[in-house]
């Protein structure tokens, strides 16, 4: 496996920035939330006056062995039909990401289709889709490490583009089954509270699908390793994202963080390298059920809470004009002494 150099932010500066944000016009700690996000990006970038660079939403997309099972309401060539959606700028992401200039990369992870090679995809496939989990571990070691390898290149190629803050999006039926699994495994919490119906099950979909949880569960028996869980349950884009945010953290980059499938992949990623935590900022709490939980657990504070559970990266670019206006803030606003106010607090 790819190995990452990931270091907590050097803490010196810590004080200077907390100082410039507690001297601009304002009431102390009255921009709330703004106000820590904007000492976490100062403390990531080491610098005073931090900016955003060239935002990426990086998309993988793949299928999984699993919806065989029935898991999910999607039938599996919703996957390759969603990614033609990114393609033509119809999909709940593409209006998001144009709203707020941030550039779309749609990757093939793993679809089961054969994309035409002229169509603006990047092409990382590493089979067509993942091993049923139910029967096998979804993938093998090789192809695990290829794509935790496939996934920060992607990250390498968009920081060599100028991109400094980066969100993670994923598309492939049956991922909310591998992700129940990841959180199931890596928390210790009961799977039962881990699963939830996924692109719109039925309450008795949902049984199903934990019944079939369930029966994985039971044949791969205890497994503590984050590596083996990964293998064990997939899929290719989240192994590829979990790949990609520890780049990302090696590279000094602002991760922004989606719903419950990519919140997963923060934790598979921290268990591997804690210090990434730090690099990650939460964009949302989704309505898919185990996200606030998984959320708790991992003592994480969203930004939003607007019932989002599309996936894509769609509530971490929501998001992203919080963590603007934070960067706005301690750049934009006058001191005290600029401004010529009475600094009225100690």
């Amino acid at each position: 496996m790819k190995t990452f150099r990931i270091h907590h932010p050097d803490i010196t500066i810590l004080p200077q920035i907390e100082e410039k944000i507690n001297n601009l016009t304002k009431p102390k700690g009255s921009l709330g939330r703004l106000e820590e996000l904007a000492s976490q990006i100062g403390l990531v970038q080491q610098t005073l006056s931090p900016v955003l660079r060239k935002p990426v939403n990086l998309i993988f997309a793949a299928d999984h062995g699993i919806a065989d099972e029935g898991v999910s309401k999607s039938p599996k060539e919703v996957t390759r039909q969603v990614v033609y959606n990114f393609l033509n700028g119809g999909a709940g992401v593409c209006f998001l990401a144009r709203q707020h200039n941030i550039r779309l990369r749609i990757v093939d992870s793993g679809v089961d289709f054969d994309f035409p090679k002229d169509l603006p995809v990047i092409f990382r496939k590493i089979r067509k889709g993942t091993r049923n989990f139910l029967y096998e571990p979804a993938m093998t070691k090789e192809e695990m490490d290829l794509a935790i390898q496939y996934g920060a290149e992607e990250v390498q190629t968009c920081y060599e583009e100028g991109c400094n803050i980066i969100s993670f999006g994923e598309m492939g039926i049956g991922n909310t089954a591998a992700s129940s699994m990841w959180m199931h495994y890596l928390t210790g919490v009961s799977l039962n509270a881990c699963v939830g119906a996924g692109s719109g099950l039925n309450e008795a979909g949902v049984k199903h699908k934990y019944n079939i949880l369930k029966q994985a569960a039971e044949r791969h028996g205890l497994l503590t390793d984050p590596l083996e869980i990964m293998r064990t349950f997939g899929g290719f884009e989240m192994v590829m994202a979990v790949g990609g945010m520890l780049q990302a953290a090696e590279l000094g980059m602002i991760i922004l963080v989606d719903g419950f499938i990519m919140t997963n992949c923060v934790l598979a990623a921290s268990r591997l390298y804690p210090e990434m935590i730090s690099y990650c900022i939460f964009g949302h709490c989704g309505d898919e059920s185990g996200h606030k939980k998984l959320l708790d657990e991992m003592g994480a504070r969203p930004l939003l809470d607007m019932g989002l559970r599309l996936g894509e990266g769609s509530g971490s670019i929501c998001a992203y004009p919080l963590v603007e206006s934070a960067v706005r803030m301690i750049n934009e606003m006058h001191s005290f002494q600029q401004a010529s106010v009475t600094k009225y607090f100690d």
